[in-house]
């Protein structure tokens, strides 16, 4: 099908005709916030913040949602525009408590950042607020505060459209409405597989992982890119590092192995990495206890202990057992010891079942 002709804030686009005002806007590079919108998610038009004037439309439309058509006009920043967001924003607002300051999310709150842009500093609209109680043991992983909850459902999305679980989702109606899992249970009741990918979407501080709690602000944190080590899918993750120690892991959209995708331990995994309990240097028996060695040391005995049994009971009295942890080429290179220098065919893989 051929592209269709747009012009957004005076900025002429050649765009597939399937796309909408939101995706035509970030081909011109022009900006629309949004709260509900992700990439990894089907739009919905739930949160009314990335309304534009439309020309020969009565009323403002969701970018998010709304399809272009040839010759369409689109105004992103209008008068008209810019009061519908301040008014969103401060109904909000209106049910959001203001604690930004001691807030872990500060920084990297996308409705702070809207309310910082729009000038807001409270509602004109006070009434009555939710109280819902934070809920800190109902599993080690993820600590859901609904309080800060603005209903943008991205969380709910992401559980059904990528992971495929629906642990949660919008229970009770009206004021009421909130996201939960069956009869408003615990996590860890519910068939939630703590992959994270809620915490990873939720514009707000009404997800956060537990282990980053208090442990400093967004901005002091160096975002390092890196692989997961647990498995060989080669997931793509960002660490967010702080005093030269993992404070929490974000998704990187842009992995090309998981698109952003993580499971249980990819996400929450990572205390190993500067547990005091990890082995640091080798260690070798001598005289029944393990004392650290050097590396040339550790290897000489374990090289020595294979010749060894070799020469007394035949090669095939080893085995070899490769880990889905190591990079392929280091796998390789552990059957061409057994198959090769050793001579047995005993080898096997962690992966294989």
């Amino acid at each position: 099908m051929p592209d269709v002709h747009v012009t957004i804030d005076g900025k002429e686009a050649s765009v597939p005709r399937n796309s909408t005002v939101l995706d035509a806007a970030k081909a011109v590079g022009v900006e629309i916030p949004t709260l509900c919108a992700h990439p990894a998610l089907k739009p919905i038009g739930a949160c009314r913040i990335c309304l534009v004037e439309v020309e020969k439309q009565r009323v403002l439309q969701p970018a998010c949602t709304f399809p272009v058509s040839e010759g369409m006009v689109v105004h992103t920043n209008s008068l008209a525009v810019r009061e519908a967001r301040r008014f969103v924003l401060e109904l909000l607002l209106s049910d959001h408590p203001l604690d930004c300051m001691t807030c872990d999310k500060a920084g990297g709150c996308e409705l702070q950042d809207l309310a910082y842009e729009y000038g807001i500093k409270e509602s004109r609209f006070p009434g009555q607020q939710h109280h819902y109680e934070v809920s800190p043991d109902d599993n080690p992983f993820i600590l859901r505060d609904y309080n800060k909850c603005i209903l943008c459902r991205r969380c709910i999305r992401v559980c059904d459209e990528v992971n495929g679980v629906e642990a949660i989702g919008l229970i009770h109606r009206g004021f009421d409405s909130k996201v939960g899992t069956v009869f408003d249970g615990t996590l860890e009741d519910s068939p939630c597989e703590f992959c994270g990918m809620c915490v990873a979407t939720c514009p707000t501080g009404a997800l956060i992982p537990k282990n980053c709690v208090g442990a400093g602000r967004i901005w002091e944190m160096k975002k390092v890119t890196t692989i997961c080590p647990y498995c060989g899918v080669g997931c793509t993750v960002d660490l967010n590092v702080k005093d030269n120690k993992i404070v929490s892991v974000s998704s990187n959209w842009e992995g090309p192995a998981n698109k952003g995708l993580t499971c249980v331990k990819g996400r929450f995994g990572w205390d190993f990495v500067q547990h005091p309990d990890r082995l640091t240097t080798p260690l070798i028996k001598k005289d029944g206890q393990f004392v650290p060695a050097s590396w040339d040391e550790a290897l000489d005995l374990v090289a020595d202990k294979f010749v060894e049994i070799a020469q007394k009971h035949g090669p095939d009295a080893l085995a070899f057992l490769s880990s889905a942890k190591c990079t392929n080429e280091e796998n390789y290179l552990l059957q061409k010891l057994g198959r090769g220098l050793v001579g047995t065919n005993n080898l096997d893989h962690c992966a294989r079942l």
